[in-house]
């Protein structure tokens, strides 16, 4: 008996350093967690996987891994520089390597040793390409390029002008290569894996989506045609954005497109590939429609978003049926399968959760298997907090939902600092899976809470269309009411309230602290503050928030513009931006920052070096999280400290 008494002694002892051992997570943690993600499936069925994590400085590192359907297998020694798209029927790599001053197609030889190997064949465009999809039956590729000589003064300087993108189509032995339909010079470029391509099942044909160029349009439309050589067949044009696009087993085309004001499609629609009427095939999705796509067999798979989880849906018969759903997480993207008719039909997928980084699972008996565990070992020494899905009504009747992130350690009762955190897009959602902006957060003590405000995706085209016109009151009072249930449920203390977001985020935060004290910091990066002048000023067409022109209706853009407020302005506000983000341009945050400062407020610019929307260096993506956490301990303090 005391030797068992003096075993459980031992055992909780061994349990207790354990857990003291643990430590909140912070920006090491951040820097050096690894996850995986499925990127291909070779003819055989073997899943190329991509392993992920940082650095103290630097990009992101990568390694490559091919794995079988039970988790075993090899890692692989590709080129750095190499980004692989896929597999041939050869069982070689194709993708993306840098020659001749431009991103060119690639075929790589699978690696059988340690040595990188180096690429055995090249196919040279003059201006490169943007990406590559091959045939069914492994004989071509079909790849979007902008066709034309390059600028032979690119060194000296940037001609802004629309990038063209055309379809060019080349034997996958480099032969043969020639122009299809020349006359569409507008091809979307988005991912080509249920994007803008797809080819038919027999391989003679590709169908494509083109939209209106960014400069030199402001209407938003998209186009559907098929394309054989030379012949262009159109089929359809649709009055908003088309994402996705797929063969029906009938031969019509299938396409995610949308009814409301805003661009991001939300709902499965066909048409005849001869042409016709379009059809919405799920006009009462209680969900979001994000992304599609068909393997050569015709099975279509679309990521469908019901609220803060993803899931994989079956299109057939014009209708949507469950598939795969990753429990207490998320599906993140589409499966990944080989192209090639003849391959074995193994599917792969990417989810998350809350405890858990992205990893790579495969179907087994209706449900998924997790075959990859990347930051599992770091995960286990972290302190994390509980994650979970809150749902709330506000005060105008508006059901809403979040992800509430409490710190390690969490107390129910005792109230916390409390930080709200919305996301980005705004056409976009926060998912169940491993945050780590919130996990960061919460590790300096806060309670997070991300708010699905109106204008998130996974709810419905009504509650997607809501935003439009009304980012800056319908959003922002969804956002405040994500403050106040915090409070009511005992979370937060109301005496110790911040806020940040991230672009879409952003605008929130800096609209927010124009219209309440109620914070006591507030963190806004890479933030839009002046919408009569961004609207013109992004990369990317941005009318789905309003389609108003804003010259001839300035006032429209002008109120919810926070440089427009700056005087109001209590909140001590931090301003992070890239100085080279062409998403929101950096003019933004400068003008806002310089407006606040001469009014004598409490701000504070950073900006990072070179760094897009985002930044991709990893000394930067620590620096931001080191700033946030002076400024939140700097002015977000007890009354009276």
């Amino acid at each position: 008996m005391m030797i068992i008494a003096a075993a459980v002694v031992a055992a909780t002892l061994a349990a207790s350093q354990a857990a003291a051992a643990k430590h909140p997570m912070g920006t090491a943690d951040y820097a050096a967690l690894r996850s995986a993600q499925a990127v291909a499936v070779a003819p055989d069925g073997a899943i190329l996987v991509r392993i992920d994590f940082g650095g103290s400085e630097g990009l992101s590192r990568h390694e490559w891994k091919l794995l079988r359907a039970d988790g075993t297998g090899r890692r692989l020694h590709l080129p750095g520089s190499f980004r692989p798209f896929g597999l041939t029927r050869s069982g070689a790599l194709y993708g993306g390597y840098p020659a001749a001053g431009h991103e060119q197609l690639a075929i790589v030889p699978m690696p059988n040793g340690d040595e990188p190997v180096q690429p055995a064949q090249l196919i040279l465009l003059p201006q490169g390409i943007h990406s590559a999809l091959l045939s069914p039956d492994g004989s071509r590729f079909a790849v979007l390029a902008s066709p034309g000589p390059p600028d032979l003064h690119a060194a000296a300087h940037t001609v802004v002008e629309p990038r063209r993108t055309s379809l060019y189509v080349v034997g996958a032995d480099g032969t043969g290569g020639t122009w299809w339909c020349p006359s569409l010079a507008n091809i979307s470029d988005g991912p080509i894996a249920g994007g803008s391509l797809a080819w038919s099942p027999d391989g003679a044909s590709i169908a494509v989506v083109s939209a209106t160029p960014k400069i030199g349009v402001k209407e938003i439309r998209s186009s559907i045609d098929v394309c054989a050589g030379p012949q262009t067949k159109h089929v359809v044009d649709v009055p908003t954005s088309v994402g996705g696009l797929a063969w029906t087993t009938d031969g019509s085309i299938a396409f995610l497109g949308t009814t409301t004001n805003v661009l991001t499609p939300d709902h499965v629609w066909t048409v005849p590939a001869q042409g016709g009427r379009p059809e919405d095939r799920t006009p009462g999705l209680k969900g979001s429609a994000t992304s599609m796509a068909a393997d050569p067999h015709g099975n279509i798979r679309v990521v469908v978003a019901r609220g803060v989880q993803s899931e994989i849906d079956s299109f057939a018969g014009g209708s949507l049926t469950p598939l795969y759903r990753w429990p207490d997480g998320t599906v993140v993207g589409l499966p990944v399968f080989s192209e090639l008719t003849s391959a074995a039909p193994q599917l792969a997928l990417t989810v998350a959760d809350p405890t858990h980084t992205a990893n790579v699972a495969v179907p087994a008996d209706r449900e998924l298997k997790r075959i990859t565990t990347e930051g599992d070992d770091q995960i286990a020494r972290i302190d994390l907090g509980a994650v979970r899905v809150v749902k709330w009504t506000s005060a105008e009747g508006i059901a809403l939902e979040g992800i509430a992130t409490f710190p390690a350690g969490y107390q129910a009762g005792r109230r916390y600092p409390f930080l709200v955190l919305p996301h980005g897009g705004p056409e976009s959602n926060d998912t169940l899976r491993f945050d780590t902006f919130s996990r960061i957060i919460a590790g300096l003590g806060y309670v997070v809470l991300q708010p699905e405000y109106r204008g998130s995706t996974g709810y419905g085209s009504e509650f997607l269309q809501a935003i439009y016109q009304h980012f800056g009151d319908r959003a922002y009072r969804d956002v405040n009411s994500a403050t106040d249930f915090a409070i009511a449920q005992g979370w937060a203390d109301p005496d110790r309230l911040a806020m940040f977001g991230w672009s879409a985020g952003g605008f929130m935060t800096s609209w927010t602290v124009t219209q309440t004290g109620r914070y006591r910091a507030a963190i806004e990066g890479a933030g839009i503050t002046d919408w009569g002048s961004f609207m013109w000023t992004s990369d990317v067409q941005q009318w789905d928030f309003d389609a108003r022109w804003p010259d001839r209706d300035p006032q429209a853009f002008q109120q919810f513009s926070a440089v427009m407020f700056a005087d109001k302005v209590t909140t001590p506000l931090l301003i992070l931006h890239g100085e080279a983000d062409e998403r929101v341009p950096t003019y933004q945050g400068r003008e806002f920052f310089e407006s606040l400062a001469a009014r004598g407020k409490t701000t504070r610019l950073v900006t990072f070096p070179k760094s897009g929307h985002f930044p991709s260096l990893w000394e930067q993506r620590i620096d931001v999280f080191r700033e946030i956490a002076e400024w939140l301990a700097k002015y977000d303090r007890p009354s009276g400290l």
